[in-house]
């Protein structure tokens, strides 16, 4: 049996280019640290991967830290939120890695429907405005940092309809004009679809390599502050001072050039046909069980991602059930893996415990095929028809 992997967006397989800057990388002896032939030729490794990541991002090749995965990305940036004047908040759909560090839990702003509700978006604004309390938050004390992701890695679904959002200011009249800070998550959009900003850019952004082609085990925070953060990681000052450790440059390297080979599958249009055997299975699965919720499916989402739900059947059973069947999804994020529970962010959008508990995430790749779609399609079906006949 021909096994089909429809779980891109936990991780994905390693792309050439990076398995073979990676080998290249193996043979390159020396320490980026060091100041002889050796260590250069290893820094200018590092280097080259540096601007290649800033190119896949738009921003500047110095703005680039490498880590050890976004979750140390993330961490470190939600470090830095003493000297933005105030709290971290993260919206209630935000990933795990983002959404552990919040002091204030922020409500969705996106709708049921996956549509950007500029309503709940002002109020995070106008709470950040009044300084709390408000309805869902009794703590007081000024959120100046924000956690606002680009795409959600559950639903695939933009959160403002596909432009990151960025750091401002807003208006009180009684404390004049307040600053407020964006940390925005782009693991999932990166690579799947240009980064489009605004006037203005967030304050940090993360990202990861092994969800774009490249190897587990490195991630980046993007800084577009005017200060370096302060390191959570002290020791010998590497990447300028940022976050010291010794570059893990084998993985920096398939980190780089994953993400130039990305940059390019964007600019040729590639996840268009991914698009589009996303709407086959979605419609196929639709004409079988019309009672089956695609979460989002008329907003901005990724292009390989559908999130869809049975009342009644769990997620978990479905999981493995298809797993059974030869096909690899998700009830979930990744990193949520082994605790299969009602998802956190579908009940944040509105969606009751029946539909939360039942969803699962397929998530296809450039090397997905018609084929593998028809067949996805022909073992859900069946499944499908055994959960109605046991619940009748």
């Amino acid at each position: 049996m021909k096994r089909v992997y429809f779980d891109h967006n936990a991780t994905t397989p390693l792309r050439a280019e990076a398995r073979a800057a990676m080998l290249a990388a193996m043979d390159v002896v020396g320490n980026p640290s060091s100041v002889h032939a050796e260590g250069r030729e290893a820094k200018s490794l590092v280097e080259r991967a540096r601007a290649q990541v800033a190119a896949l991002v738009g921003c500047k090749v110095n703005q680039v830290i490498f880590t050890g995965s976004a979750t140390e990305a993330a961490a470190l940036a939600v470090a830095q939120k003493a000297r933005h004047g105030g709290r971290f908040g993260a919206l209630e759909t935000e990933h795990d890695a983002v959404h552990v560090w919040s002091d204030t839990p922020l409500p969705a702003i996106n709708d049921r429907d996956g549509q950007f509700d500029e309503a709940a978006f002002g109020e995070i604004m106008n709470w950040i405005t009044q300084g709390g309390p408000t309805e869902w938050s009794a703590d007081h004390g000024r959120v100046a940092l924000l956690a606002i992701s680009g795409a959600n890695s559950e639903t695939g679904i933009m959160a403002k309809n596909g432009t990151v959002v960025p750091s401002g200011r807003v208006n009180a009249s009684h404390a004049g004009s307040l600053p407020y800070s964006v940390l925005c998550d782009v693991t999932q959009m990166a690579g799947k679809v240009p980064i489009v900003y605004d006037a203005e850019t967030p304050s940090y952004m993360i990202l990861s390599a092994h969800k774009l082609g490249g190897p587990k085990g490195v991630g980046a925070l993007i800084n577009f502050t005017a200060d370096d953060p302060e390191a959570m990681l002290k020791g010998g000052g590497q990447e300028m001072g940022r976050r010291s450790g010794t570059e893990n440059t084998i993985g920096i390297a398939g980190f780089g050039a994953a993400a130039e080979a990305a940059a390019r599958d964007i600019a040729e249009d590639r996840w268009a046909q991914t698009e589009k055997l996303r709407n086959i299975l979605e419609n196929e699965i639709a004409d079988t069980a019309k009672e089956t919720i695609f979460v989002g499916k008329g907003a901005r989402r990724l292009p390989n991602t559908s999130c869809f739900a049975t009342r009644g059947w769990k997620g978990e059973t479905q999981v493995m059930q298809m797993d059974l069947s030869g096909f690899a999804v998700s009830a979930g994020s990744a990193c949520s893996s082994g605790k299969v529970r009602a998802s956190r962010v579908l009940r944040a959008m509105g969606y009751g415990d029946d539909i939360a508990s039942s969803a699962i995430r397929v998530s296809l790749g450039l090397d997905t095929t018609e084929d593998d779609v028809s067949r996805f399609v022909e073992a859900w079906r069946k499944k499908y028809q055994r959960f109605r006949e046991r619940a009748a």
